[in-house]
């Protein structure tokens, strides 16, 4: 997904940084894409009807939708009766090949984020343990990092699970997962709350789910505008499936994702074909044991428009198979309940537009795991977009300090937050 309002700052980022098409112009995400406003867009069905042309939406501005799309995506949009316009664009500045821009160092690239876990076992040993799931197409680690007090047991322990980094270009999760593992042990010590959650939780944290194209996003030393995974695509010369549509529920079902291998919403030729949804989908069902998923809650990381989403996102109905009006009402409070404390948007992730194969529904429709989407900074189109200044990554991770932890404090029995018992 993401769902966020798209700036200026992106296309001056990702224009002539992003990388050149043949023709010498400067395209995103999806080679051949470019960034461009639609006008005079004010519904749900609306925004669907254009995500369903194979764009992908960036952000919602009033009655202004920022979008990536090809060409021939952008002339389907228009055949509905939309005003589109390129969005302006402008070179980057210079930065290090294979790694981030010089102005944003203190983003971690894969190498460096392998590094930064693997201190934190090496100074947390009894609290920290970190697994390799599975591999990336291009056969990077897919890490998990456990955190709880006997890290090393498999205690009869509620479990929370935080992803991230399942679209390339939105690096600023990967800082999130390494500021939760940093405040979980670092805090351990000094922080009786957390002490409490560390002791009576088990806390898995997928730093990145899309390493290689979060690698191929800065691979030349300049922003791509990446979204993808970097798996081929039999018969097309297209590269990668997105990984948010590619999960296993409603895979395909209702306009909210592309059959097509050029889109940037591209859900891949089968649910789960991706070997990283793939891989983190095994990971998620290791967690039954005795019949039971031990996975009570969970937040998958992304940017940007600070939103707090809850399923579904295949239906705008509340109420559906799958869904109680009492399943309903507990996302709803506790996801407006992290809300206050981060000052997000709280809503139901089809009231933006209607996706499917998303992680929150597999999730919940699969797993009965109550699972969030959180959209991080920024909220507008002024303050970087898909890549806001490295100087917003410690005041924006810690921003959402509080909200993680009022997600682990009901952990245990979410529907505690409208009041309803477990059984």
């Amino acid at each position: 997904m993401t769902r966020a309002r798209f700036s200026l700052f992106l296309c001056v980022m990702v224009a002539i940084a992003v990388v050149l098409s043949p023709s010498g112009n400067a395209v995103s995400g999806e080679r051949g894409s470019a960034e461009y406003h639609v006008s005079g867009v004010r519904t749900v069905e609306q925004r669907t009807a254009i995500a369903g042309t194979g764009a992908v939406i960036n952000a919602v501005e009033d009655s202004r939708t920022l979008i990536s799309a090809t060409p021939a995506e952008v002339a389907r949009i228009r055949e509905l009766g939309f005003t589109v316009v390129a969005e302006p664009i402008a070179a980057a500045g210079p930065g290090n090949a294979r790694d981030f821009p010089a102005a944003d160092s203190l983003f971690h690239n894969y190498e460096e984020m392998v590094s930064a876990v693997d201190q934190a076992v090496a100074a947390h040993p009894g609290i920290v343990v970190k697994q390799v799931i599975g591999k990336s197409h291009e056969g990077r680690d897919l890490i998990a990092v456990k955190i709880s007090d006997n890290a090393a047991a498999d205690e009869t322990e509620p479990e929370v699970l935080f992803t991230h980094h399942q679209h390339a270009r939105e690096h600023i999760t990967v800082e999130m997962a390494l500021y939760l593992i940093t405040m979980l042990t670092a805090d351990y010590a000094t922080d009786p709350h957390v002490k409490s959650l560390v002791d009576g939780r088990e806390i898995w944290i997928l730093p990145d789910i899309n390493p290689d194209g979060g690698e191929f996003d800065i691979s030349t030393g300049a922003y791509q505008g990446w979204r993808k995974n970097r798996q081929p695509n039999a018969g097309s010369t297209h590269i990668g499936t997105d990984l948010n549509r590619n999960w296993d529920y409603k895979w395909g079902c209702c306009n909210g994702s592309s059959a097509a291998p050029d889109s940037g919403t591209y859900r891949g030729p089968a649910a789960g074909s991706a070997p990283e949804v793939a891989a983190v989908g095994a990971f998620v069902r290791s967690r039954v044991v005795g019949g039971k998923q031990q996975i009570t809650a969970a937040i998958d990381f992304h940017s940007y428009s600070e939103l707090v989403l809850w399923p579904f996102g295949w239906t705008s109905e509340q109420v559906v198979p799958g869904m109680t009006r009492q399943e309903y009402d507990t996302f709803a409070a506790l996801g407006r309940a992290m809300a206050q404390t981060n000052g997000y948007t709280a809503e139901q992730s089809s009231a933006l537009y209607v996706t499917d194969g998303a992680i929150d529904d597999y999730l919940w429709g699969t797993q009965r795991i109550y699972a969030y989407t959180f959209e991080m900074f920024p909220a507008t189109a002024g303050d970087g977009g898909f890549y806001p200044p490295d100087e917003a990554i410690a005041r924006e991770t810690a921003r959402n300090r509080a909200a993680v932890l009022h997600l682990l404090d009901y952990a245990d029995c979410p529907p505690r937050v409208i009041g309803a018992a477990c059984g």
